[in-house]
């Protein structure tokens, strides 16, 4: 009865532990979450009164597929002011949340057999969607010693002729790593004189610890008019549940197949997040991401030093995003089981890094209070302590 498409998709780990967690909360037990990637700060004043004017004024209608004209010309500007990408708003489709966009953008380009490059740990819906599009997920191993980056020698070695498509997440979820200037120059010399695409995942641009962000399309014209752009504001903004996520390409066709893919599947996304999203994008909210920012860097360094004082475990300090990818090879190579055991037995839930394709590791999401933080690293401590005795 069903499609054989969709047996190849995998339940959502990420979610799954979310779920369980709550779960045992309601039963009653003392459950401390640091499974999900949602940021628990509000949604800033400015955005909620933009998307109550909209609802008072009555823009409650059907919009153009790909957005408002509106907030395409926002997102136009925001990444010529913030990344000197030079797109015109007919460059940018906004869809239901950076996913969607990964999901249009995987749809309209891969073939049965064409393989795409995603360097480990990646974000669990990668290989998902790669499979659900009839692609094959080609996956790179990454470790600390390379800051969790592909290197040009990696990308060399594992190009063929099927390659369609690299996938690149900067900030990275889950590890927290950047690509630099240089480490992007590196990758763009590879890709010279080839017709592969890159995703370019930059949703966690604006968390950033201690180093510069740069646009992977910025590193040179090449690289621009093969990049594919995908970001959001679910994170950056606290907006999650808005769904609000876009893509730009220079390539004009790509455009207007994942316009005519998302007419008829979601059509436009929700007008009101459309007119909410246009003061996000054009700097108004700037010191609230600003304010986010900072709290998210004081917990990345008070956390990874926490986790780095229990014996048995390790983590790289993360340069961006909110979380920590901890490292329990010195304990075990089954993190499902670690993160079953560890919730069950201390309440506190994190998610198994098999989800992410690096076994003997798991997430850690500081995206919550420093109390709740330091609770939680403590409960793992003794954790550990029991599990090494």
């Amino acid at each position: 009865m069903l499609s054989e498409r969709i047996h190849t998709l995998s339940p959502s780990l990420t979610i799954a532990i979310t779920m369980l967690a709550q779960d045992l909360k309601k039963s009653g037990k003392d459950v401390l979450s640091f499974s999900a990637g949602e940021p628990d700060f509000g949604t800033p004043r400015r955005i909620k009164d933009e998307a109550i004017k909209a609802i008072e004024e009555g823009f409650t209608q059907y919009t153009a597929v790909s957005g408002i004209i509106e907030v395409r010309e926002a997102v136009a500007s925001k990444l010529k002011r913030d990344n000197n990408l030079d797109y015109d708003a007919s460059d940018i489709i906004v869809s239901n949340g950076a996913k969607h966009s990964l999901f249009n953008l995987f749809q309209a380009v891969i073939n049965p057999g064409d393989e795409v490059i995603i360097p480990a740990p990646y974000w669990v819906t990668y290989p998902e969607l790669v499979k659900y599009a009839s692609g094959t997920p080609v996956i790179i191993e990454t470790n600390e010693i390379q800051g969790f980056k592909i290197t040009p020698e990696q990308l060399k070695a594992a190009i063929t002729p099927k390659t369609k498509m690299i996938i690149l997440t900067t900030p990275s979820n889950p590890t927290g790593s950047i690509y630099s200037k240089a480490d992007l120059e590196g990758l763009a010399e590879v890709l010279k004189g080839t017709d592969i695409i890159v995703a370019s995942d930059e949703m966690y641009e604006k968390l950033v610890y201690d180093v510069e962000f740069v646009a992977t399309a910025s590193i040179s014209d090449d690289m621009f008019q093969r990049t594919v752009t995908i970001n959001g504001l679910s994170k950056s903004v606290a907006m999650t549940g808005w769904r609000f996520g876009y893509l730009a390409s220079a390539n004009k066709e790509l455009i207007s197949v994942m316009n005519k893919l998302q007419s008829q599947s979601t059509s436009n996304i929700n007008s009101i997040t459309q007119k909410a999203a246009i003061p996000a994008l054009n700097g108004e909210v700037d010191e609230e991401i600003e304010m986010m920012r900072r709290a998210f860097e004081g917990r990345a360094k008070e956390a990874a030093e926490l986790m780095n004082e229990i014996d048995g475990l390790s983590v790289l300090k993360p340069q961006g995003a909110f979380y920590l990818f901890v490292n329990i090879k010195d304990i075990t190579d089954d993190s499902i089981s670690f993160c079953k055991e560890l919730l069950q037995e201390t309440g506190v839930a994190v998610v198994p890094g098999i989800g992410f394709g690096s076994e003997g590791y798991f997430r850690f999401s500081f995206a919550t209070d420093m109390t709740t933080i330091r609770e939680g690293i403590r409960r793992i401590g003794k954790f550990v302590k029991n599990k090494k005795a």
